[in-house]
């Protein structure tokens, strides 16, 4: 089908990937008091095995579960310029959503290099932050091999995926606010990871994160409700998730299929999404699950 094979497309760009040249001419050659903004740029530097270097996390740093006993310096989309400095770093790390943009200009004005990674979503794009972290800490040999063993696993899990049978419709919810569901459309990683995962967006009547309505919710026809842990447990729980009005009129409501996973393995788009992808395969194709 156009998916599963649109999978092994995106997989086959993965060697042709180059990282840009020049952006680390201001940095400093090999980092020691690393500030990390952004839960997969924690897990990278872990995975790396170059935690030792990091004085201090973001609040979305939640894996591995070493990484909560780090001083915390907030939000990593709402971060404070006094905080981080306070540290004395000489690197700021920080994903591509990390801000605000003007206390990132603060910070590198106080003459402390900040590197964005690359924007999420893609394959590349996990095999992309894998690399830019090893250049900016010295380990790119390091790097190279973490990265291709998640290209290894992620060729894995597709193969698997390519043999599993139809594409459910799957509707992600990022949040449910006083019951409201504010659902994932088009130009979203949820929208990127079912897809990977087999199965197709229920929602693609827009695009980005936008509050469900009911005509939306019941043209979805989802099989699939999609949410993070957190989101179900402030939700709470399944059978009140399932039960409101917009969702219990789905096949997914009608049936009890909810599928709760964590936030951040399933929407990091870091080392750990060759689990996140064949975690959510296994719950939309339960054939796979049985292998």
């Amino acid at each position: 089908m156009y998916l599963k094979r649109a999978v092994w497309a995106v997989l086959g760009l993965v060697s042709a990937l180059s990282l840009p040249s020049g952006a680390w001419a201001d940095c400093p050659k090999d980092p020691q008091r690393i500030v990390s903004l952004g839960g997969t740029i924690t897990e990278i530097i872990y995975r790396l095995g170059e935690e030792g270097r990091i004085v201090a996390v973001d609040s979305t740093s939640s894996y591995p579960a070493a990484s909560a006993s780090l001083p915390k310096v907030g939000y990593f989309r709402q971060v404070a310029a006094e905080g981080v400095l306070s540290l004395n770093p000489d690197l700021v790390l920080a994903d591509a959503d990390a801000g605000p943009t003007d206390v990132l200009e603060q910070i590198e004005q106080a003459g402390i290099c900040v590197l964005r990674a690359p924007d999420g979503g893609t394959i590349e794009s996990i095999l992309d932050r894998v690399r830019m972290v090893g250049k900016t800490l010295g380990v790119e040999e390091k790097a190279t091999g973490v990265a291709e063993e998640i290209e290894a696993a992620l060729s894995e899990t597709a193969t698997k995926i390519a043999a599993a049978d139809g594409e459910p419709k799957i509707l992600f919810l990022i949040s449910i606010d006083a019951g409201t569901p504010m659902a994932a459309g088009t130009e979203t990683e949820a929208d990127d990871i079912i897809r990977l995962a087999g199965g197709v967006n229920a929602v693609n009547a827009f695009s980005g994160y936008k509050p469900l309505s009911p005509e939306v919710a019941a043209a979805s026809q989802a099989d699939y409700i999609l949410v993070m842990d957190h989101t179900a447990q402030q939700a709470g729980g399944a059978d009140r998730i399932l039960s409101l009005p917009p969702l219990a009129v789905t096949p997914a409501g009608a049936n009890g299929n909810l599928i709760s996973m964590e936030g951040l393995l399933l929407l990091g788009f870091g080392p750990r999404t060759p689990e996140a992808v064949l975690k959510l395969a296994s719950a939309i194709h339960p054939e796979l699950s049985a292998e």
